[in-house]
């Protein structure tokens, strides 16, 4: 028996998400340190905002700070103790900070430079992501294939189940491919609020460059085990961690095997940071036995309640 931590990545994001934390010595902390960081980056004002929301590196920013904020009051403040960490795009980098691997400062500032890039190599055309549901990855990565074109190009970018897939492509191309999926026998065809292309090659310089800035942060002994967005696998070192950090942005997110294999490895509850339920919900699909909770859903004392009794931690 033992406890995971998830923490979400883009589209999960919701204005005001940082103003509505609970209220709590780690959290207030975590607050106040990463207003330090961002002044030192020239960040003005909030990066919780409407407004803020429709950039990316904002977005990637807050929920960072969101995520690492919540981990820390669940292990500073109400002693829980996490064997496995696990994050969605982005949300990997506060997964790291859970597991002591980064600091806050280091994530922020490296993901501060990851979506400055990310944002400027999807300049000059209109990118997103959209999500189908209802197809078996192989349908999806057939649709891909099918759709895609050399001045429209599409991807799978995410394997979030085994019935939902993530597409990172054109405007043009989701739109056809949103067509397609349903001509497929898809339920749905969700535009996600994410306002670039990730995980795919669009994004390989974005990888080599946050490489690059990472091969200097300090080598430290992880507190948990992480598992891994570009293979799914469950790693244990500082520089496992960090290679996978800085790639994940140009390949697939394994997510469906990710947690999966939580469950292999003998977790038996997870909690999702805020905001949002989705990891929580794709977790109850892909491993119907183990216990997920969303503290989008609860107040940090009831779940850490829960994920005391459900994984004997803490």
């Amino acid at each position: 028996m033992s406890l995971a931590f998830l923490f979400p990545g883009q589209g999960s994001q919701q204005p005001g998400m940082l103003h509505t934390l609970p209220a709590g010595p780690a959290v207030t902390d975590t607050l106040a340190e990463a207003q330090a960081v961002l002044g030192d980056l020239g960040v003005a004002g909030d990066v919780d905002t409407v407004a803020a929301l429709r950039d990316t590196t904002d977005v990637q920013i807050a929920l960072v700070i969101a995520g690492a904020a919540c981990a820390r009051a669940l292990i500073r403040d109400h002693g829980l103790t996490p064997a496995f960490v696990a994050g969605h795009s982005v949300g990997a980098f506060a997964a790291a900070v859970a597991a002591d691997v980064l600091t806050l400062r280091e994530a922020l500032v490296a993901v501060r430079l990851r979506g400055d890039l990310m944002r400027a190599a999807c300049e000059g055309r209109d990118w997103g992501m959209g999500a189908v549901t209802g197809l078996p990855t192989a349908a999806a990565l057939r649709l891909a294939e099918e759709i895609k074109t050399a001045d429209d190009p599409l991807w799978v970018a995410n394997v979030n189940s085994a019935t939902q897939t993530v597409l990172s492509g054109t405007a043009v191309a989701l739109t056809a491919a949103a067509d397609a999926a349903k001509w497929m026998g898809a339920r749905s065809f969700d535009l996600l609020d994410v306002s670039v292309a990730s995980h795919c090659p669009l994004q390989d310089e974005t990888a080599q460059r946050v490489a690059e800035h990472l091969a200097d942060v300090p080598d430290r002994t992880p507190t948990a085990r992480y598992l891994t967005n570009v293979r799914g696998r469950s790693v244990g070192t500082a520089a496992q961690i960090v290679d996978d950090l800085a790639n994940a942005v140009a390949h697939p997110v394994q997510w469906y095997d990710a947690t999966r294999l939580m469950a292999e490895l003998g977790a038996t509850c997870a909690v999702q940071m805020t905001p949002g339920r989705v990891l929580a919900r794709l977790l109850t699909s892909a491993v119907p036995s183990m216990t997920a909770i969303a503290l989008s859903d609860s107040d940090f004392e009831s779940a850490a309640t829960i994920a005391r009794r459900r994984s004997g931690t803490g």
